[in-house]
């Protein structure tokens, strides 16, 4: 049964989550005077956001599963360091009702909306009934999940093509798939149910008429357990690849005025009507002929707040703080000053279909200047791994106006450098010089699949002696620093040079072993994490990785006869799915990995012959 939460003061934060979004929940606690506690995972062990907290302690693993998802290992440690509240992030845990009911009844105070709404808003079938019941603006859907093809067909051939089959829980562009054609429907349905039980544990999918080339548009909100709503600001979040998006904006620019009252007045109405409590945001399709379809309602603070927050002055993390203390949302909506772009810098290869990229960061230079804020989650010597998603920081430029912000984009854009690991950087520098995104009242054209299709994508992948493994950093003769767990909990300890010759001789084996040098951040990249360049070896007719990570599904087996194009293997990495098509026509002789099965990048998959 469902316990409802009530408001109380906290003066210690467990943050349930890592990268940069760790970092900046940790920072705004200690702006907000409060105790910032991290947890980790094994190859987080030495992670910025580990460091920048008050205390942090070990989860114990190196899989999703078991540290970021491990709901029983999380409410042991938050026990354990007599943690008052959780503040979940994004991605992870953010949207679990369960989480968030398991938190509530351990007697902590959970940083989010309650359970209740997470789940209702969570459902996306849900979601469309709220949304019809309030009169918000939708395209036209099934009004159930499908449970067939041939439902989905059926839906097809009424509302036309294309389609978006959707996972009817969770969010973020896991689980969702275009049809174009009907022949594609399928496998993407077959994709959208396998991507929605990885990501969320749970295969449910809707379908909705996907509209022309639509923009996507949303609002930043917050609500307070008094009933009340503020709009912060609206954003455009159209550029995205794979449906996750890359650059965002606020205020969303060249909406008409009663555009923008129909998407301030629908988003306040629908978390009226599902009890919401905290920060929000509620996405919208923009259609070219100016219709708006409500999307869903994310319930949890997005990438993208960093725009709302520096066009509006707001903290928003601290605004979760304060109304999950029972603090009350402000009387009128926020004002927009000014316009600011965040462009996401993700380990992804922009000449190579955005495939996700792992390696170590062998030299990274953050821009400055007017109006630049960077969020990162790693320094120089950072190895990036599968694991988790490619997200290494997020780049903010603010202006007076939409024409400076982009100015001083290309500014910044020009002065960050990160070596060692492909990023989309090159992407970013050649958006903010397209007529398409700079726009104008006639010429603003971006949409959501705007980089699939219409992009005249001519980036090339860096040079090989840029992208490589990293070399140690040149140690310092002076301090050393040892990183020992006592209980559980991560504490360093510096010793000058020489200390750990006396400390073995006395018997003190077990720090020695325990300890590392102090000055540099390099992590030594296993091979199974490979971003270097160095090819491995393989024979004629293998077909090889795209990018490091794992098998979740084997189309074919030795003996089966393919021809160029055929599905072979679907690859999971940084929580993307992708195909490996054939390259050629031929016969399978070896499979090389099987479901499971984790590889390197460039690493012999299967030999077709």
């Amino acid at each position: 049964m469902a316990t409802t939460q009530a408001a109380r003061p906290f003066h210690r934060v467990l943050v349930a989550n890592r990268g940069e979004i760790a970092v900046r929940v940790l920072r705004a606690a200690h702006d907000a005077d409060l105790t910032g506690i991290a947890i980790y995972a094994e190859q987080d062990r030495d992670s910025l956001f580990v460091s920048l907290a008050d205390e942090a302690y070990s989860l114990n693993g190196s899989s999703a599963k078991d540290t970021y998802l491990n709901i029983d290992r999380i409410l042991d440690i938050a026990k354990q360091c007599h943690a008052e509240a959780i503040h979940p992030g994004y991605g992870f845990l953010s949207e679990s009702d369960e989480f968030a009911q398991r938190v509530i009844d351990a007697g902590l105070v959970w940083i989010g909306p309650s359970p209740q709404a997470i789940a209702t808003l969570g459902n996306k079938v849900a979601a469309r009934h709220i949304a019809t019941l309030v009169g918000a603006p939708l395209a036209p859907g099934t009004v159930d999940p499908v449970t067939s093809v041939e439902e989905i067909e059926d839906f097809a051939r009424t509302a036309g093509m294309p389609i978006a089959i959707k996972a009817a829980f969770g969010g973020g562009g896991k689980g969702l798939k275009i049809a174009h054609r009907f022949d594609e429907i399928p496998e993407a349905f077959e994709s959208a149910t396998r991507e929605a039980i990885a990501s969320f544990g749970r295969g449910e999918c809707f379908v909705e008429k996907y509209l022309d080339h639509p923009r996507h548009v949303e609002t930043q909100c917050l609500a307070d357990m008094y009933g009340d709503v503020t709009i912060i600001s609206t954003r455009d979040c159209s550029l995205q690849r794979r449906n996750q998006k890359l650059v965002e904006e606020a205020p969303a620019p060249f909406l008409s005025d009663e555009q923008h009252r129909l998407l301030v007045e629908s988003s306040k109405a629908l978390l009226h009507e599902a009890g919401y409590v905290g920060a929000g945001t509620c996405e919208f399709l923009l259609s070219t002929d100016g219709t708006i379809s409500f999307l869903e309602v994310n319930t949890r603070l997005q990438v993208e707040h960093t725009v709302s927050e520096e066009v509006t002055g707001i903290d928003l993390v601290c605004e979760q703080f304060r109304i999950a203390a029972g603090g009350h949302v402000p009387d009128t909506d926020a004002t927009a000053h000014g316009h600011a772009f965040e462009f996401r810098i993700n380990a992804e290869d922009p000449a190579h279909d955005f495939m996700p990229q792992t390696g170590t960061i062998t030299r990274y230079h953050e821009p400055g200047g007017p109006g630049v804020r960077v969020d990162s989650g790693v320094e120089e010597g950072d190895s990036v791994a599968p694991a988790f998603d490619s997200l290494l920081a997020k780049l903010v430029v603010t202006g007076p106006t939409r024409a400076v912000a982009l100015a001083r984009a290309r500014r910044a854009l020009a002065e960050y450098t990160i070596d060692g690991i492909t990023t989309v950087l090159p992407f970013h520098r050649a958006i903010v010089n397209e007529p398409a995104f700079i726009g104008s009242e006639q010429g603003f054209s971006v949409y959501t699949r705007w980089i699939e299709n219409d992009f005249a994508n001519t980036l090339k992948s860096p040079d090989d002696a840029t992208v490589q493994l990293a070399q140690p950093a040149k140690q310092s003769t002076e301090l050393h620093t040892a990183i020992i767990e006592l209980n559980g909990r991560r504490v360093s300890l510096r010793f000058p040079e020489g200390f750990l010759d006396n400390a073995i001789t006395s018997g003190m084996q077990t720090v020695a072993s325990a300890a590392s040098p102090a000055p540099t951040r390099y992590r030594q990249q296993s091979a199974n994490n490979s971003g270097g360049p160095a090819a491995l070896a393989h024979n004629p007719g293998d077909v090889l990785a795209p990018m490091g990570g794992t098998v979740v599904k084997e189309s074919v087996h030795v003996s089966d006869v393919v021809h160029e194009g055929d599905s072979l293997l679907v690859i999971e990495s940084m929580k993307m799915e992708q195909i490996v098509r054939a390259p050629h026509a031929g016969t399978v002789t070896a499979m090389l990995v099987k479901f499971g099965d984790t590889f390197a990048t460039g690493q012999p998959l299967l030999t077709i012959k």
